[in-house]
């Protein structure tokens, strides 16, 4: 089994005089969500158009599964793109079919597929009615399953939640939860920094056409920690641990310190315990990836 269902290797895509894509590698571990980052012109739509094979690298490569990506690897693809593209007069059975088809499916498996999967979003009874008939939460499902339909190797998600209502984003979560659990790999671009830390176990932040950040997200925060601890307390915070230890930011009952160099939590913590303090709660802040993005971000600007 390969170690990497993606790899990219120092890829490059210019488009004019504008370079796109300024040598890109990253490797993406099989059976794992990557999230991939960036700000809008960043480069990340050029890349997705190349590991779809829908344009090539102008330099580099692109491995599938330990192969050099080629015009057969789409079919073990599926990419919902942020643009959804759905026949709006076509019957929402006959679109799910004909994408099936075009995935190579046949009639009968896809079928089955179709309904099936219509069900697990409680759309079963929508089959026979016009994409346009549809609501715009109900139309984006509906292209999530064209996308899925074909049971891919890898899935390509650009900004899977735009549009939906909670109960809905909650209902695709767990389907995506199930697929990753099934051996799909799973490519999820978005904005929302939030939604990243909740699903993606690896990053790949791209800037400027150029990756300049990458790994499994809990190693990067941890990388990024800025010694920074959250107390939460009652009685009285003591001036000599005022004295000793920088406080950023106070309320009532709470402080957060900035360690300095050659401090340590744990020995703050026993200070604050022999001080007699009552601590309710006593934990690092480790940076957010928002943090970390607009750090990295802003710092290469």
């Amino acid at each position: 089994m390969t170690s990497s269902i993606l790899r990219v290797e120092n890829v490059r895509k210019e488009y004019g005089s504008k370079v796109a894509v300024d040598d890109v590698s990253f490797s993406m571990p099989p059976d794992a969500i990557l999230g991939l980052l960036g700000p809008n012109g960043a480069g990340k739509t050029s890349l997705i158009r190349m590991i779809t094979t829908i344009t090539r690298p102008d330099q580099g490569k692109i491995y599938f599964e330990g192969e050099p990506l080629s015009a057969y690897h789409p079919s073990q693809i599926g990419y919902l793109p942020e643009e959804r593209g759905l026949y709006k007069k076509m019957y929402v059975g006959e679109q799910l079919l004909y994408l099936a088809r075009l995935k190579g499916m046949d009639k009968a498996t896809a079928t089955k597929e179709a309904k099936q999967w219509l069900d697990k979003f409680g759309l079963g009874d929508q089959w026979p009615k016009k994409v346009e008939e549809l609501s715009k939460g109900m139309q984006q499902q509906v292209q999530f399953i064209a996308t899925v339909i074909h049971n891919p190797r890898l899935l390509i998600l650009d900004e899977p939640f735009s549009g939906l209502d909670p109960v809905n984003t909650g209902r695709m979560r767990r389907e995506i939860a199930n697929l990753r659990e099934a051996g799909t790999g799973i490519i999820f671009s978005t904005h929302r920094m939030e939604q990243v830390e909740e699903i993606c176990q690896y990053i790949v932040l791209i800037n400027q056409g150029r990756n300049i950040l990458e790994g499994r997200v809990t190693d990067i925060r941890e990388e990024f920690r800025a010694h920074r601890f959250r107390l939460v307390y009652q009685g009285q915070l003591s001036s000599s641990i005022r004295a000793d230890y920088q406080v950023v930011e106070e309320d009532v009952h709470e402080v957060v310190f900035q360690l300095q160099p050659g401090q340590d939590g744990n020995v703050l913590l026993r200070a604050l315990i022999d001080s007699r303090l009552s601590v309710r709660a006593f934990e690092e802040q480790l940076p957010t990836l928002n943090d970390i993005f607009i750090k990295q971000v802003t710092q290469i600007a």
